[in-house]
């Protein structure tokens, strides 16, 4: 009997030995809950969603996400802030629109992290404010965008890909002319194409850049920016964008361009690695990329990566367990496990598992004469990618002609560095 009675305890006690070390999903007296709060398109991607599953497997603590419609996140973000609802980790690229949440006032910086080093000189150099201060984690695809078209369309008319943007115009109105959409301009809640159009127009002039932050001109002063918005207001007349630009999505540009409805669009090579989806008429094998025409530079232009930073709330009730989420994220083996077989280039100098894309590698000398950095976003004070969006909305929907879609631009600009006080706009 007394065996017997030992044998259960045995069992007891190795039954509770193995729970104890196993790490499971469900938690302990110890577990706690982060909230991460982005936008709803950034948290699902897959290299995200793959990292956080393998924190709570691994740490069976629980991850909180707040996710926001992507055109509601800056608004609805600076509202959180603003009552002091602020996440443990907040999501947020290096930008213009960063200014809103008063970086400095509330986020830890990561100067002194244990992963610093493993971090790639223009990933960390992306995510430090004027001071060097690093503000994030860069955990995020380092894409090259541009204007990524079918290939297999392009060779079944006889068409060739444009260096110009007098053969791009010539390319659009061929396409149009044979039935189908030249571009895939999604105009229901995006706003990151004017950007591309912009960045040339100040990477390339410095000085320009320095007179409109300090307020001595504005839009309506650069001719260049008149003229994108005149060939943008034109391509959508001609039909360009085709039939339902206006209620065309994040959601809809995948069965678009994989029914080659469209045989254009402007976005990134990774998002054909995350978004782009599977058994439609064309692949990812179907695309190869160009530079981005919107008439404010006449060889087009390619912008360089922009990432996506997970920021500690250094007033929150768990900085530590935030910095440990953010250690986890950048261990080798963890960041390798979520950018298996993604399209990016390297943010982490231990990364392996990432790919090159084919389209990116055979544009390779187009893109080194004509990429870019990210300028308008990132660079131009008040610069709101929604408010841009919007003034472009109301153009399309004849609210507005061209004039007052540049003048919206410029107002909204204004009002922002207003608020935030930026010399050459107070008072």
């Amino acid at each position: 009997m007394k065996k017997r009675y030992l044998s259960i305890l045995l069992m007891i006690v190795l039954i509770f030995s193995l729970t104890a070390c196993s790490g499971g999903t469900g938690g302990g007296p110890d577990a706690v809950t982060l909230t991460i709060m982005g936008k709803k398109t950034d948290l699902a991607k897959n290299y995200m969603t793959r990292i956080f599953d393998q924190y709570e497997k691994t740490t069976g603590n629980r991850l909180e996400i707040i996710a926001y419609e992507d055109s509601e996140y800056e608004a609805a973000a600076a509202d959180k802030f603003a009552k002091g609802e602020l996440p443990d980790i907040f999501m947020h690229f290096n930008n213009a629109d960063l200014n809103l949440f008063h970086a400095a006032d509330n986020f830890l910086y990561l100067n002194d992290e244990e992963w610093v080093g493993d971090l790639t000189d223009s990933a960390r150099a992306y995510c430090e404010d004027q001071d060097g201060n690093l503000l994030g984690l860069p955990f995020w695809e380092s894409s090259v965008s541009g204007c990524y078209y079918n290939k297999t369309i392009l060779d079944s008319l006889g068409l060739k890909p444009a260096a110009t943007q007098a053969e791009f115009d010539m390319l659009c109105q061929a396409l149009a002319e044979a039935g189908y959409t030249p571009i895939c301009w999604p105009a229901d809640g995006c706003s990151w194409m004017m950007q591309f159009g912009l960045d040339p127009v100040f990477a390339d002039d410095p000085d320009m850049l320095d007179k409109i932050n300090r307020n001595e001109i504005t839009y309506a002063d650069i001719p260049e920016v008149r003229d994108m918005v005149q060939w943008i207001s034109d391509a959508a007349e001609k039909g360009w964008f085709g039939a339902d630009y206006m209620e065309t999505g994040w959601a809809e540009i995948s069965p678009v361009m994989g029914s080659g409805e469209a045989v254009m669009t402007f976005i990134w090579d990774t998002w054909f690695y995350t978004d782009f989806e599977a058994g439609n008429k064309y692949g990812v094998d179907d695309f190869a990329l160009m530079p981005v025409f919107m008439n404010t530079i006449d060889t087009g232009t390619y912008e360089g990566g922009n990432l996506n930073m997970m920021m500690v709330n250094k007033n929150g009730k768990q900085v530590d367990a935030a910095r440990d989420f953010l250690s986890f994220c950048a261990t080798a083996e963890n960041y390798n496990a979520a950018f298996d077989g993604i399209s990016t280039v390297s943010c982490f100098k231990g990364q392996t598992t990432n790919i090159q894309s084919d389209m990116v590698t055979d544009a390779s000398a187009s893109i080194a004469a004509n990429i870019r950095v990210s300028t308008a976003a990132s660079k131009i004070i008040g610069y709101s990618a929604d408010d841009v969006a919007a003034a472009f909305r109301d153009m399309f929907l004849k609210k507005i002609n061209v004039s007052g879609c540049i003048r919206r631009m410029d107002e909204k600009r204004i009002a922002i560095a207003e608020s935030q006080g930026a010399e050459g706009f107070a008072g």
